[in-house]
């Protein structure tokens, strides 16, 4: 995972498998646990890489550094 300040705001770059991560996260936040195997794709396609995109009203904090914002 990479974090940089851009435009005021922040950008978190993932590798597929930490997008992976989060989906799985996102579902297990939700009640629901998938055990054994999976494949998670993204618009029908395994995903390379993702990237979140915070607004410059908000911010991102990572080992206690703040990224982006006002």
């Amino acid at each position: 995972m990479k974090i940089k300040e851009i435009n005021e705001g922040a950008l978190i770059e993932l590798k597929g498998d930490e997008v992976a991560i989060a989906i799985d996260a996102y579902l297990v936040a939700r009640g629901v646990t998938v055990v054994g195997p999976r494949t998670i794709t993204v618009n029908g396609q395994l995903c390379e890489k993702g990237r979140v995109f915070v607004d410059p009203s908000g911010f991102a904090v990572k080992k206690g550094k703040k990224f982006g914002g006002e």
